[in-house]
């Protein structure tokens, strides 16, 4: 094993490197998704982790309670949208430069 070998394992730790340095980044990312023209706000993290909602008390219909659900779910919806695409975040891996 001669120094191709030892190049493409120089690659596969760097490769390494970045993609613990994406978690990294991913993890400290925050998105806020709103619905309802403001009546529900949500903040979720980089790892889909749902870290807050506010709900405007005029939006609170006990005899309606269905809607305030969808506008949850909507603002939820809208929050992850805005995280993006994350290759990490799903459990998929990237596909790698050097044909692995």
């Amino acid at each position: 094993m001669g120094s191709g070998y030892s190049k493409m394992k120089k690659q596969a730790k760097l490769m390494e490197q970045q993609l613990e340095t994406m978690r990294s980044e991913m993890k400290n990312k925050k998105a806020t998704g709103i619905s309802g023209n403001g009546l529900v706000t949500v903040v979720m993290n980089g790892d889909k982790q749902l870290l807050e909602i506010k709900i405007k008390p005029e939006c609170v219909d006990t005899s309606d309670l269905e809607g305030l659900q969808d506008l949850i779910i909507a603002a939820c919806d809208d929050a992850y949208a805005k995280l993006g695409d994350d290759p990490m975040g799903s459990g998929g891996m990237p596909s790698l430069p050097f044909g692995f």
